[in-house]
């Protein structure tokens, strides 16, 4: 039976530039087996679509979301957050695409809440977290693309160097059928209540235990770093 905690064995941190801009929660999911397609997802996952199609009016969230990608200088018409390309993929009658069962209770989740997710193999990170800007040249091969440049762009890194930001992921820390232990990370704008950022940990830990079932899942939050880090 799965059990959810908070923990503080998840080292994460956002750097002192960056507190002002983005904030980072999520789930750290252990002991499970991917499942490709999870049968039980197909009606929420068609329920969930409609009703995002059904929505108008005012986004708030994908307005400050589309503003956290312009502190870093990118054009977020050109170069879409993941939550809002979901967006779009839904609005214009598609369904959400199927991967597996971590996946798809991410894009869930992501579409609802219209922050965007990152997923990544806990097994393939080494070390410690930081969220920061990506360096001069620095890139990395991404999932069913050629090399991501994050120079000058918010990224996840860990001592090997990044593997994450809030469009693109890297291939190295793919989720793969192999995949036991998994990290979910929510990138949020600092102008997003952080509300918002709770409730959507507390829904996506939920539909993990339900849809996935891993042995335990421990909430995170992303320290801000001190000044001598």
């Amino acid at each position: 039976m799965a059990s959810a905690g908070h923990g503080s064995e998840v080292d994460i941190s956002v750097t002192l530039e960056l507190n002002d801009i983005v904030q980072l929660a999520g789930l750290w999911l252990t002991d499970f087996s991917v499942v490709n397609r999870e049968p039980s997802l197909d009606v929420p996952l068609a329920t969930a679509a409609a009703r995002v199609r059904d929505m108008t009016g005012q986004d708030n969230v994908l307005t400050a979301v589309r503003g956290l990608y312009r502190r870093f200088g990118i054009d977020p018409t050109k170069r879409r957050p993941s939550s809002e390309a979901l967006l779009r993929r839904i609005r214009r009658g598609d369904s959400l695409p199927r991967v597996n069962a971590l996946v798809d209770v991410c894009n869930w989740c992501s579409m609802e809440s219209r922050l965007p997710f990152g997923l990544y193999d806990a097994d393939c990170i080494d070390g410690a977290i930081e969220c920061r800007r990506g360096c001069s040249g620095e890139s990395y091969p991404g999932i069913r693309k050629d090399v991501v440049h994050v120079n000058g762009r918010l990224v996840l890194a860990d001592r090997i160097g990044a593997f994450g930001n809030p469009s693109s992921d890297s291939a190295r820390t793919m989720i793969t059928p192999l995949t036991t232990s998994a990290l979910v990370v929510v990138f949020a704008p600092v102008a997003v209540n952080l509300t918002l950022l709770s409730s959507t940990v507390e829904t996506v830990t939920a539909r993990m235990m339900q849809f996935v079932g891993p042995r335990k899942i421990t909430q995170w939050s992303a320290r801000e770093q001190a000044v001598a880090e």
